[in-house]
């Protein structure tokens, strides 16, 4: 059996500032360049839809490279990988900024993406190896604080370098970050005490998991703006990326080399908090999708406005992870606290769901709260639950795998949620018509007004009686998006809500804390 020592005192935390730092780096450009669209478009002479490239070319590289973190880490030694990628990520950062056209950008940015991807989990398993066994909890948490805040503060930061600067520092911020962690990886970090040398490379398994991933994010990213199935591109995508993907776990199971092995799926704890991780990143990234727009688009909130919203949230949960993260090391059940997060969870969509159009910044300050606090009992019980019962190299395989799900459960969380606002915004629009019509006796009183305001102001009746049906129709609109953003968080909640029997029911291992020593 390997002895792990464990760094201490100085060198302990420097090594945690670093890893969260990289981490942190990665979650926040996974939404900071959201807000920057339009003026790399006018900037750059690009449409709407190549700019929204930008965003898928990071997600693909993200979700294709995720798998792949342990294995590589294996292959060429965490730390050399860890470093590695860093620099991968800073450099494809200046040529990000520097680009002189959209696809020069789409392309740094898919490099960024391969570099970012890695930090995420090798981040993690460093943080796991640097804690006692009976800390791993306190590691999850911190860990934990990069993937919450990143996505939460990334439109925040966009939107003020945007306003501030110009779109290419959203990118250039990135370099000295990059160069410090760089240089303390460097310094402090230490080899994996059980690399293991791997001689035979399964480049069949890692050309499927990149057509089969990349093909299904790409769908996913860009099938609502393509109307799904009546684009012949997302259908052969998506015929490719479910054969491809079939071929590869077929393939992963039944070579003696894999680059992604499936076998770890055998531990029940390991499955279902894969089940559960898909469920976070549904919520979390849906929510955080849905509540800015909802916000800008029909609120008049501007970008700096829905940002700084997002911050009391954000701080309550840099308070809640490290508590929950000692709760753990007490062996308060993890279970439990899933419960609580997911209930607290649904509290937020619920207030949410109530918003009307003179809804203010006041109004949202409490739910956002509770939406801090569910992160924070969610996140942290959940990496515990699904890791615990993995050790040694299966648990590099195990935390590049749940990020991939968690991601990937993002990813289908804004697809979806974004179709169903669409649906639902054609049904409540049908149900509003017919009550704008010349039997109820409301709208003909508030059509009368209109017109007669018109008038008032020296326009015709032909033209104010055309200026107020423009109105009424801009009213059925505002009042169809809003019914439709208020189902779509009533269904986030619900889909969390259903998730706490589940959790409470799920078989607690008697080895709730994380326990592994030699992780990858």
């Amino acid at each position: 059996m390997t002895i792990t020592q464990h760094p201490t005192g100085f060198r302990k935390w420097i090594i945690v500032i670093t890893v969260v730092l990289a981490s942190l780096l990665e979650m926040i450009d996974t939404t900071v360049v959201n807000v920057s669209l339009p003026q790399i478009m006018g900037n750059l002479g690009a449409t709407l839809e190549d700019v929204a490239w930008i965003i898928t070319a990071y997600a693909v590289a993200n979700v294709i490279i995720l798998p792949m973190t342990g294995w590589l880490s294996s292959k060429f030694g965490r730390k050399n990988y860890f470093v590695v990628s860093i620099l991968i990520f800073t450099i494809a950062s200046f040529f990000c900024g520097n680009a002189h056209n959209i696809w020069q950008l789409v392309i740094f940015r898919f490099i960024q993406g391969i570099g970012g991807g890695a930090l995420l989990s090798t981040s993690q398993s460093i943080l796991f190896e640097t804690f006692k066994p009976e800390d791993r909890g306190m590691a999850t948490a911190i860990f934990g604080l990069g993937v919450v805040l990143g996505p939460t503060f990334g439109p925040t930061i966009g939107g003020f370098i945007t306003d501030h600067y110009s779109w290419p520092w959203i990118f250039y911020v990135n370099l000295p970050l990059g160069i410090i962690a760089t240089l303390l990886s460097l310094t402090f970090i230490s080899e994996s005490v059980d690399r293991k040398a791997i001689d035979r490379v399964d480049w069949w398994g890692i050309i499927l998991l990149i057509v089969g991933v990349g093909a299904l994010q790409i769908v996913l990213e860009r099938g609502e703006t393509e109307d799904w199935f009546d684009t012949n591109y997302i259908i052969v995508l998506t015929v490719l990326s479910v054969l491809a993907l079939f071929l590869f776990v077929w393939r992963e199971l039944t070579i003696d080399y894999p680059v992604v092995d499936f076998r770890i799926m055998k531990d029940r704890s390991f499955s279902f908090g894969l089940v559960f991780s898909f469920v976070l990143g549904f919520g979390m990234y849906a929510s955080v999708f849905v509540f800015p727009i909802f916000c800008q688009n029909l609120l008049g909130f501007s970008a700096q406005q829905t940002g700084e919203l997002m911050i009391p949230a954000g701080l309550i949960t840099i308070i809640i992870m490290p508590l929950v993260g000692n709760l753990l090391k007490r062996q308060f059940p993890p279970q439990l606290m899933a419960a609580i997060g997911f209930g607290v969870f649904f509290l937020f969509t619920k207030f949410l769901s109530m918003s009307t159009l003179v809804s203010g910044e006041s109004d949202f300050f409490w739910p956002l709260m509770m939406r801090g606090i569910g992160m924070g009992f969610l996140f942290v019980p959940l990496t515990a639950m699904g890791l615990s019962g993995l050790k040694g190299k299966d648990m590099a395989q195990g935390v590049g795998l749940n990020n991939m799900i968690r991601q990937l459960g993002g990813s289908f969380g804004v697809a979806l949620m974004t179709t169903f606002i669409h649906n639902r915004m054609a049904v409540h629009r049908m149900t509003l018509i017919p009550h704008i019509s010349n039997y109820e006796p409301a709208a003909v009183d508030r059509m009368n007004m209109l017109v007669q305001g018109f008038v008032s102001r020296g326009y015709t009746l032909s033209q104010a009686q055309g200026m107020a049906n423009g109105v009424m129709e801009g009213s059925v609109i505002r009042q169809s998006m809003l019914m439709s953003y208020m189902d779509c968080f009533y269904v986030i909640g619900l889909f969390f809500l259903c998730c706490i029997p589940l959790i409470i029911f799920q078989r607690r291992s008697r080895n709730a804390m994380i326990s592994m020593e030699g992780v990858h």
